[in-house]
């Protein structure tokens, strides 16, 4: 009994020496291949961990996984993006995920998918294909939950492409799935997408509706700080749409501190200027006047645009660069209400302010504001002015004050007339509204109202009668 346990021993051991040996050996291939530079160099190493079908233990597995990064990150590196796309679908691929469990295959799917994104930024095209690959095989071995994943990076890769129709039809159908599994976790991601779409397509107040519900699933589970930070920079740009800029300086304060925390400067320094956006949108706010009071454009020192203890704090001052300079730039030029220090601004740091879609309309608008601001000062001590005169003072083409004058007439922050025969803009004097006619309807339609509830009665009785 004891030489039979003894035999079962010595086999076991020396079995697990070769085992060993064997696993050296795809060791061995992975260390020569950290030698090399990152490329095309290390793919035949990699190929030959991953091909290795002789060994299928859990160090083994394990190794062979690591082979998979390694190798997508080669290809990436070596810009072979079709290489990657046939590895996925191909013979070694399918070998390797064939070998390990589900939960295991989508951890592997899914994390080569983030490899691809990461190492190959631009290559959005690269990882469209990669993402639609995935999603056909997982239909062809019925992977529903790892699917549903893949499909919402397809979207969020589609978002950045500016596919937004497509994006949104991918999302509405996985949002039809995903309320009937109840998928917290996935709604939460989903939803926030959605808004972003929604907004990419001006259609505020959808992505106000999907925000919303993004935020009531995120209510019932844990969230990470990344993903809460982009629900809060959302929620931010939402209420800057809304022109409510202290609330959006809030969660861009809570997205920037979250961002801070995590050390993802690139995100944190957009939040930043985000915030420092809402606080040169606010200060303005309050001093420009476009109304007929006769108060536009004041200049006011409370109401300059101070922005001094925001990038002076201990959290902000390490993001200092061109981005932030361009903003400060745009607050001294708004502060100044000058027209063409701020045109000037928009030239100089145009890839740091244009670049971004939420800065680029927010600064149209104030761009607006400024040249209505400097022609009511300009025409307010006028009856009537040549628009060559406005144009030389303003320091801008006739044309353009045309055309200008002419919508703020039609918008009514303006009285007169454009006089284009003579090249004059007449200006109206203020007269008092006359409230006869407003009176008069309100009269007429109190008395609708009281007709309709009379008729409404006479039917109730007849029925009671009847």
């Amino acid at each position: 009994m004891t030489d039979a346990m003894e035999v079962d021993h010595v086999e076991v051991t020396i079995g697990a020496e070769e085992d060993e040996e064997d696993v050296t050996v795809l060791e061995d291939a992975l260390k020569q291949a950290d030698e090399l530079p990152v490329g095309s160099g290390q793919i035949p190493y990699f190929l030959k961990v991953i091909e290795n079908n002789e060994l299928t233990g859990p160090k083994a597995s394990q190794l062979k996984e690591r082979a998979v990064y390694d190798l997508t990150r080669a290809y990436c590196a070596a810009q072979q993006y079709d290489q990657v796309v046939e590895f996925v679908t191909g013979a070694s691929g399918q070998a390797f995920l064939s070998t390990i469990t589900k939960a295991k295959t989508a951890k592997v799917v899914r994390q080569l998918l983030d490899i691809v994104c990461t190492a190959a930024p631009e290559a959005h095209t690269m990882q469209e294909s990669v993402a639609r690959s995935i999603i056909q095989w997982t239909e062809q071995e019925k992977r529903s939950f790892l699917r549903q994943r893949v499909e919402a990076k397809l979207a969020s890769i589609l978002f950045v492409q500016h596919k937004y129709v497509e994006a949104l039809e991918i999302c509405d159908r996985l949002l039809h799935e995903l309320k009937k599994l109840d998928d917290k976790q996935l709604l939460v991601e989903t939803h926030l997408l959605e808004s972003k779409v929604h907004f990419a397509l001006r259609n505020l107040p959808k992505a106000k509706a999907a925000l919303t519900a993004s935020r009531t699933a995120a209510n019932a589970i844990y969230v990470t700080p990344r993903l809460q930070a982009d629900i809060d920079s959302m929620s931010g740009t939402i209420h800057t749409e809304e022109d409510d800029y202290n609330t959006a300086h809030s969660y861009f304060l809570e997205a920037f501190e979250q961002l801070d925390q995590m050390n993802n400067d690139e995100e944190a320094i957009i939040a930043l200027k985000y915030m420092m956006l809402c606080r040169i949108l606010d200060s303005l706010r309050k001093a420009l006047f476009l109304s007929s009071s006769g108060n536009v454009g004041i200049k006011s020192k409370d109401e300059s645009v101070d922005l001094s203890g925001l990038l002076t704090s201990k959290q902000a001052i390490k993001y200092a660069g061109s981005e932030i300079q361009a903003m400060s730039a745009v607050a001294k030029a708004a502060s100044n209400r000058n027209l063409k220090e701020f045109q000037e601004v928009l030239e100089q740091y145009s890839s740091e302010l244009l670049g971004d879609l939420l800065i680029k309309h927010h600064l149209h608008v104030l761009r607006e504001q400024l040249l209505e601001s400097n022609l009511i000062r300009i025409i307010e001590p006028y009856s009537c002015v040549e628009l060559s005169h406005i144009a030389s003072l303003i320091e801008m083409p006739v044309v353009v004050v045309e055309k200008k004058l002419s919508q703020m007439i039609l918008d009514g922050k303006l009285h007169g007339i454009l006089d284009q025969g003579k090249g004059q803009l007449v200006v109206y004097e203020e007269s008092e509204k006359d409230r006869a006619m407003e009176k008069g309807l309100q009269v007429i339609a109190n008395m609708d109202a009281v007709v309709t509830s009379l008729f409404e009665r006479s039917q109730a009785l007849r029925t009671v009668m009847m």
